[in-house]
């Protein structure tokens, strides 16, 4: 009966919270620790505190280095299987799950849903030390280190500290030299997909971000910001929370 519901879409077990619904009671309990704050699974190494024991075991390859998930195409080896699954849309180019709101593609459903925020404005986390609200669990996580000071990801060459390992990964291609990035048209590397995508807006002339007070386009978000102050008084940004209007997005 259970298995039933995988076929029918049946989400019994709803939480009492955010009103999100679950095909197992199990899995309901597990959410919850997102609202409770409950981590029962810890790090031995650093200390950090996980909800499932399944993030427990990822987190660790942080530490002991493993990377059991490889592509096949360039031979980049990843700690999660996710990791790898979006890595490879690098080469497919592949985006099918599409946005019904304004038609961003995504390489994973998950993706799209935490996209399709922004449309809604839903923001189920909270901080609870200052009560702002969040979109994504990580986000939280992320703002918390706000108030802790807390950098548990540490380069081993330099000793800088970071507040997510997805930064600590990417701040080692400054030692490492590595580009996985590659532009299919002229073959410049880059160490993030945000760099390769604004070069190669610079070959196709696309210019996304746009000035909201004279029209002007930028390739580039920071430009557009660097160029706002070409406009004194003017203050184009609204705060969603407090309703204070700013020159660029801080």
């Amino acid at each position: 009966m259970a298995h039933q519901r995988v076929h029918t879409g049946k989400r019994p077990f709803t939480c009492s919270d955010c009103g999100k619904g679950f095909t197992y009671s199990s899995k309901l309990k597990v959410h919850q620790r997102v609202h409770t704050g409950y981590k029962p699974f810890t790090c031995s190494e650093c200390g950090k505190g996980f909800a499932q024991s399944s993030e427990l075991r990822s987190h660790e390859r942080v530490h002991t280095g493993e990377k059991p998930f490889s592509c096949s195409v360039c031979g980049k080896s990843f700690t999660l299987s996710s990791l790898l699954l979006r890595h490879q849309s690098v080469h497919t180019g592949e985006r099918p799950f599409t946005c019904s709101d304004c038609g961003k593609g995504f390489t994973r459903s998950f993706s799209l849903q935490r996209h399709q925020s922004v449309h809604t404005g839903e923001k189920p986390f909270s901080c609870s030390d200052c009560g702002k609200v969040f979109t994504e669990t990580s986000h939280l996580l992320v703002h918390q280190s706000v108030h802790t000071g807390e950098r548990p990801f540490t380069c081993s060459i330099c000793g800088k500290g970071f507040i997510q390992s997805s930064h600590l990964q990417i701040h080692q291609r400054v030692h490492t030299g590595e580009r996985p990035f590659t532009c299919s048209v002229c073959g410049k590397g880059f160490t993030r997909s945000s760099h390769l995508q604004a070069h190669q807006s610079v070959l196709t002339g696309e210019k996304p971000f746009t000035c909201s007070v004279c029209g002007k386009g930028f390739t580039r978000s920071s430009t557009l910001q660097s160029h706002l102050q070409v406009h004194p008084g003017e203050r184009p940004f609204t705060c969603s929370d407090i309703g204070k209007r700013f020159s660029q997005i801080q």
